[in-house]
């Protein structure tokens, strides 16, 4: 069985926000998602882009739920409500 991975693509739309397109399989979603620079500067420390903060939490998501499941529109610490352990599994692969 071959499993292909989801392609994300994200394009940031204004200082706070950016759209991403999950692409999987013939299927696809579109997510707009907001990000405050204080969120982006605790979760990364300037290590990486936002828009590489962004991708690599859709992919966090994309393994724990199906691109269906991801709200249309969130700010990105709410991903910590669903799924407490997410800031932690973040910071180890910055």
């Amino acid at each position: 069985m071959c499993v292909m991975a989801a392609q994300i693509e994200v394009e940031k739309v204004s200082d706070n926000e950016f759209q991403v397109r999950v692409i999987e399989g013939k299927g696809e979603s579109t997510h707009r998602v907001s990000l405050k620079e204080a969120d982006y500067d605790r979760l990364t420390g300037g290590k990486i882009e936002p828009c590489e903060l962004i991708r690599r939490s859709f992919e966090f998501l994309l393994a724990r739920e199906p691109k269906e499941s991801i709200l249309p529109r969130f700010d990105l610490p709410l991903i910590g409500r669903y799924f407490p352990e997410f800031e932690r599994a973040l910071k180890r692969k910055i």
